[in-house]
């Protein structure tokens, strides 16, 4: 089996771009209630991924800070706690269920680490769920 058979592509995913401001990220954040969301660069490579609780680690750190002050501070000032790696569409089954099993989703890059979508840990767990189901079903 083949990792892009878990793929939400790029054009069905939310994410932000690292010029963007810390206001911008948690307006979106917001919106979409979602606690972590991928980053990319201009040019569309991954650069990570921002959570809730770094966002709120940078609030914490910086006694002076507002949040009036969001709309004038970078994403990329933000320290990230906890990398989520990436893997390529080439890679094996392992390397997915590897990485599922970490984080909640997985970022999915091409060769030039462009990236081209996620895979969530749910998605991987629903479709073992259903295989495990139907094989009972059988036995029975």
């Amino acid at each position: 089996m083949n990792v892009a058979f878990f793929l939400s592509p790029k054009n069905e995913i939310v994410y932000l771009y690292e010029d963007m401001t810390l206001r911008q990220a948690m307006e979106k954040m917001e919106y979409h209630r979602f606690q972590s969301l991928p980053v990319l660069k201009a040019d569309g490579t991954y650069a990570g991924v921002i959570t809730e609780g770094d966002l709120l680690w940078a609030f914490k750190n910086d006694p002076n800070f507002s949040f009036a002050d969001a709309s004038g501070r970078m994403l990329t000032d933000v320290p990230r706690h906890f990398h989520y790696d990436a893997i390529t569409v080439n890679q094996p089954m392992d390397s997915l269920i590897d990485a599922a099993y970490r984080q909640s989703f997985v970022p999915v890059v091409d060769d030039s680490q462009i990236f081209i979508g996620l895979i969530k840990r749910s998605d991987i767990i629903h479709y073992f769920y259903k295989k495990l189901t139907t094989a009972q079903k059988e036995v029975s």
